[in-house]
């Protein structure tokens, strides 16, 4: 089994959180009820009740490891070029190059429509 890069175990660890039932307010120190986003509720509120129970947190975490699982495998083999199973600074900066660019052509996509108006 291959160990996961550090980014990788962090993204899922702050996936995993995203999903908490409880959190703590820095203003007062009063614990809260954190709600799911509508997008959670949506997608893995099984009953409808409006609430994540165990089970259903337990399946949204599953999917997100199984989500992360996937893209890495999509990484490396679009941008391991040497096939050694991770990537190096040479293949992040391309993904990074990619990545800027999609975030750059949606930009001027975003701006071209609100002229367009």
């Amino acid at each position: 089994m291959q160990k996961l890069p550090s980014a990788l175990k962090l993204a899922l660890a702050l996936l995993a959180l995203s999903f908490t039932s409880v959190v703590v307010s820095a203003d007062d120190g009063v614990t809260k009820e954190k709600k799911p986003s509508k997008a959670s509720l949506e997608k893995y509120d099984a009953n409808k009740d409006g609430q994540l129970s165990e089970e259903e947190q337990a399946k949204a975490r599953e999917a997100a490891k199984e989500k992360a699982k996937h893209t890495r495998e999509e990484n490396l083999a679009k941008y391991d070029a040497n096939k050694d199973g991770k990537l190096d600074d040479a293949e992040k900066a391309a993904k990074k190059a990619d990545e800027d660019a999609v975030k750059i052509a949606k930009k001027a996509e975003k701006d071209a429509a609100k002229v367009a108006k």
